[in-house]
């Protein structure tokens, strides 16, 4: 039993964070293409076949979820024969008016790379575009005082060097070594970017990243929310947070429960269609960060 000196200050309780929404600026690329055609990760197999019609329901369901929690939502549409270019989030790496454009790893991706880049300039932002491997926002996650960049399957070391000459950031790089989390995005999930009055807060899958990587994370997010190999295999981490309410698959019932004890709003998505791809509600999804 602990006893309680009286004229000692109680020991001091820890408050939770008060979480609040910002209004955030989305992209999302119409799924009129999506298909499974080939496989360039362990997700894809082109025997499955998609449901088009289906895909599109579901997409568009997530669209009006973020208009529903009052995001603005921009629609690109896709270039005839390209299947993943709905994985928005791939497109580019967007903050302020600059972005950093992709050059994607494999030659089925790569006619997105241009495509995205001609949309963004026609949206007034200065592009630059990679010379070396890297895919948007599936390597880099953006908070309000660093970038984490993956590594270790698309996105090369060489373009995390690159993004920094372009973005005005301090860029981490994190090494992913389970091809089953072939980006950083369905490894990590960015819950608060730490811009409002709230510290950054993330949620990832230690599993996911090499040792080293695993202390970075450790010593820069000690008070982070570490999710088990099935909660990351539910695509659960492949989420959009706005700070308050977090956009997830809803097959991620676990770490929805979690995420809800942490303070946080879950706002679960109908979007397995496009698990037979290897994406969710993160990949479908481009953010233009202040």
């Amino acid at each position: 039993m602990t006893v309680l000196d009286p004229h000692r200050p109680a020991p001091a309780v820890r408050a939770s964070p008060s979480r609040s929404a910002r209004t955030r600026t989305y992209a999302m690329c119409r799924p009129t293409e999506f298909a499974v055609d080939y496989a360039i990760n362990p997700w894809m197999d082109p025997s499955r076949p998609v449901d088009r019609a289906r895909a599109l329901s579901q997409w568009e369901g997530l669209l009006a979820t973020y208009r529903s929690l009052g995001h603005a939502v921009a629609v690109v549409e896709p270039i005839v024969g390209a299947p993943d270019m709905v994985f928005a989030a791939n497109g580019a790496l967007v903050v302020g008016d600059v972005a950093y454009g992709s050059s994607f790893r494999f030659a089925e991706r790569e006619a997105e790379a241009a495509a995205y880049a001609s949309w963004l300039r026609s949206q007034g932002l200065h592009l630059v575009p990679a010379t070396h491997p890297a895919e948007g926002e599936g390597d880099f996650l953006v908070l309000g005082h660093v970038v984490l960049a993956g590594t270790g399957f698309r996105t090369s070391l060489a373009a995390h060097v690159e993004a920094a000459t372009v973005i005005d950031r301090p860029f981490v790089t994190l090494e992913l070594v389970d091809p089953a989390f072939y980006h950083l995005d369905v490894a990590l999930g960015v819950l608060d970017d730490g811009r409002g009055e709230a510290p950054a807060d993330i949620a990832y899958y230690p599993g996911a990243f090499s040792l080293h990587s695993r202390r970075t994370l450790r010593e820069l997010f000690p008070d982070a929310l570490l999710v088990t190999r099935d909660e990351a295999r539910s695509f659960g981490l492949n989420l959009v947070s706005d700070g308050l309410n977090v956009v997830l698959p809803q097959e991620a019932t676990t770490l929805a429960g979690r995420l809800h004890q942490r303070g946080y709003q879950p706002v679960p998505v109908e979007l397995d269609e496009f698990l037979k791809s290897g994406g969710s509600v993160k990949c479908c999804t481009m953010e233009r960060h202040a």
